[in-house]
């Protein structure tokens, strides 16, 4: 026999929530031998009109890219057709911690690039949109005008390069080639602020 729950009370993975006799599985829940038992760690809610009861969680999940969330990141590494990136913001809402994303050079720019090298390069904030997550990996794209390089440094002296046919640096005159957004945070006056 279960015993009798309320709405509003705390329970843990596994606890015996409600039987299938009396109630459908909801959210957050799972049967096993005609038991209801919580899926998570939360506090339980029976819905007495439609004879449901589900477990909504006890704390706010980390906010995880999911396929068409638009993405910031720092270049860690880039290789010939692809690079790594280190995805710091899902959205608007900075992550904790960092999750690892790449971009293919197939998913990178509608026009032909030679080489990974004339997108971005290490250490250049990037904005993308996740368009697969397969295999456990954030696959990410740079095919839109609004997503590309934000901000990037020089490779020759490490100062932010300023936006104009191509990048430019202007303490050292270096120029380089990127596959810059339409929003690109630099503006090149006064030593350049970075957007928050």
């Amino acid at each position: 026999m279960v015993e009798e729950r309320k709405s509003g009370e705390f329970v843990t993975p596994g606890s015996r929530i409600a039987i299938i006799e009396e109630f459908i599985p909801g959210r957050g829940t799972y049967v096993d031998d005609g038991v209801i038992y919580s899926k998570i760690t939360g506090y339980m809610l029976i819905d007495n009109l439609n004879k449901e009861v589900s477990v909504y969680p006890a704390i706010k999940l980390p906010k995880v890219p999911t396929i068409g969330s638009v993405v910031i990141g720092i270049v860690n590494r880039v290789k010939k057709n692809s690079c790594d990136v280190e995805i710091i913001m899902v959205g608007r809402r900075k992550l904790t911690g960092s999750l690892s994303g790449t971009i293919h050079i197939s998913d990178a720019s509608p026009n032909y690039i030679g080489e990974m090298y004339d997108v971005c390069r290490a250490g250049d904030y990037v904005k993308a949109e996740v368009i697969s997550t397969k295999n456990g990996t954030f696959h990410l794209s740079t095919m839109g005008r609004e997503f590309g390089v934000v901000l990037a440094f020089c490779s020759r002296c490490g100062y932010p390069l300023s936006r104009r046919k191509r990048m430019y640096c202007s303490r050292c005159g270096n120029v380089e080639g990127r596959k810059v957004a339409e929003e690109y945070w630099f503006n090149g006056n006064g030593g350049g602020k970075v957007k928050n």
